[in-house]
């Protein structure tokens, strides 16, 4: 029986391969349509990244309920929840840096 944290693992390090060569594909193609407007680039970014997040939850969620009526494989199922728990995970941290940022900002005297 193969080791849960392994294929986790390799799970998980697909998946992020699979979305960097996703957002380079994009930054390549958004930086040759607007040379000069960098600041909308990066909340264009942020907004695509918040909706993929939303969505690859909605897809394990669906992914999980199609498994308990019987429509889903487990291995469907055990990807698309560990896809979810990694979405999760990274949005959690990212959020937790941006109200670290936050609070260090609110520190700085005037």
């Amino acid at each position: 029986m193969a080791d849960f944290n392994a294929v986790r693992s390799a799970f998980a390090v697909q998946n992020a391969y699979t979305n960097t060569r996703a957002l380079k594909g994009d930054e390549a193609k958004n930086a040759d349509a607007s040379q000069g407007s960098q600041g909308g680039e990066f909340s264009q970014m942020v907004a695509r990244a918040a909706t993929n997040a939303a969505d690859t939850v909605r897809k394990g969620d669906a992914t999980a309920v199609a498994g308990l009526t019987g429509q889903a494989g487990l291995q469907q199922v055990v990807e698309a929840t560990m896809a979810m728990e990694s979405t999760v995970r990274v949005s959690v941290a990212v959020r937790d840096k941006l109200v670290e940022a936050y609070q260090e900002i609110m520190r700085m005297p005037i």
